[in-house]
């Protein structure tokens, strides 16, 4: 007889991202960018000069285009291989033993007494007697 084969349990953490997710964080990372274009706009109009005015003139022109080429790339294409996790077969009960050893059973046996007037079998009183078993 085979042995059973088990299936293979595929671990939670190779799931891929959900869409809602993902919509979710390009949308995020979109106006990051977005928001450090207009920082770089309001510094190059208002607090900086010379050669920094320009650096801001470049980051502001350049940030638009980096911001729709990473919002368009698409899912999340990043792998979480694992391995799989083996699963654990159920513990194995001890054998039994084969036979109890003997042991020395007391029986007993339980006499209703009649205690009628006038019956002399019974002898001495029951509460007063004592069994030695």
């Amino acid at each position: 007889m085979s042995t059973p084969r088990h299936p293979e349990v595929t671990s939670i953490t190779a799931v891929p991202t959900s869409m809602a997710e993902d919509q979710g964080r390009r949308l995020r990372q979109y106006m990051a960018q977005m928001g450090l274009r207009i920082v770089l706009i309001m510094l190059a109009a208002f607090f900086v000069d010379g050669w920094l005015l320009w650096v801001c003139i470049a980051g502001a022109i350049v940030l638009p285009y980096t911001a729709v080429i990473f919002a368009n790339a698409g899912r999340d294409r990043t792998t979480h291989e694992v391995a799989a996790v083996p699963p654990v077969p159920p513990a194995e009960l001890p054998a039994t033993p084969t036979a109890p050893p003997a042991e020395q059973h007391r029986v007993v046996e339980h006499r209703v007494v009649d205690h009628q007037e006038g019956d002399q079998s019974a002898g001495t009183d029951d509460t007063d007697r004592k069994d030695d078993d």
